[in-house]
């Protein structure tokens, strides 16, 4: 699915802890070549890479990569990634760096978790985990940064989820890309998963930060597109915390 000529939402299929599901990256394309919003679950890059090239670019293209947030189903191509094209930019909220960069345990992929992958995906966490300290960020982002890319995006720091979860604002779309800040289930927009975001009341608290946006349309990770009402729902899901 395309929203204009400059934001590609790709769709790639993935196992999850709670069965089969859909993760929805975001490619934003500019002149200078593609930016990737989050690289989908470990050993995924062959997926990722398909679904790339079904929206009519290019992986090779890739220029920078922005990384919402440090669950694994974000960041778990960007090694993959990195190895093919160790020129692409990294980019992340200062406040989930280190934990990106092993500085810091992950908030939710404890040993404990690990433990519960199949034998594959705990190879591969184990591994990437090795691997954290050879991450380079080129560019630490900022609450209410403005960018060029996609026609210009604006990072909103929601955190709760994760310490440096980001939304991205699409201001000439009138699109937020909410990463998991927000989800569709069975239709309908909801706020986070109570039990994938371990400080719930932060996370309750970011939604206050949509409702001033002026939004038509939200793209989530988990669930993926929806339109209806959106101001309206972003109202009354923050005015449920309270």
């Amino acid at each position: 699915m395309n929203i204009g000529t400059q934001i590609l939402i790709l769709e790639i299929p993935m196992e999850s802890f709670f069965g089969k599901t859909t993760i929805y990256p975001v490619l934003l394309k500019d002149e200078d070549g593609l930016t990737l919003i989050d690289t989908g679950m470990l050993g995924q890059l062959e997926a990722l890479r398909k679904a790339i090239a079904d929206v009519g670019e290019d992986i090779s293209h890739l220029k920078r990569i922005i990384l919402t947030h440090q669950d694994i189903d974000h960041i778990g191509n960007v090694h993959a990634l990195l190895d093919l094209l160790p020129n692409t930019a990294l980019l992340a909220h200062k406040d989930d760096i280190p934990y990106m960069t092993g500085d810091r345990p992950f908030v939710k992929l404890t040993p404990e978790r690990i433990n519960q992958l199949d034998n594959t995906l705990k190879q591969q966490a184990e591994d990437m985990i090795r691997c954290l300290p050879d991450l380079r960020f080129a560019h630490v982002l900022e609450d209410g940064e403005h960018l060029p890319y996609g026609g210009g995006i604006q990072i909103i720091h929601t955190p709760g989820h994760t310490p440096g979860h980001i939304s991205l604002y699409v201001p000439a779309q009138k699109l937020l890309l909410a990463a998991d800040e927000l989800r569709v289930v069975e239709g309908k927009l909801v706020g986070p998963a109570e039990s994938a975001t371990p400080d719930m009341p932060l996370a309750l608290e970011s939604l206050g930060k949509l409702t001033v946006l002026d939004v038509e349309k939200v793209l989530c990770y988990h669930g993926g597109f929806y339109d209806q009402n959106v101001q309206a729902r972003l109202q009354t899901l923050s005015q449920e915390r309270d």
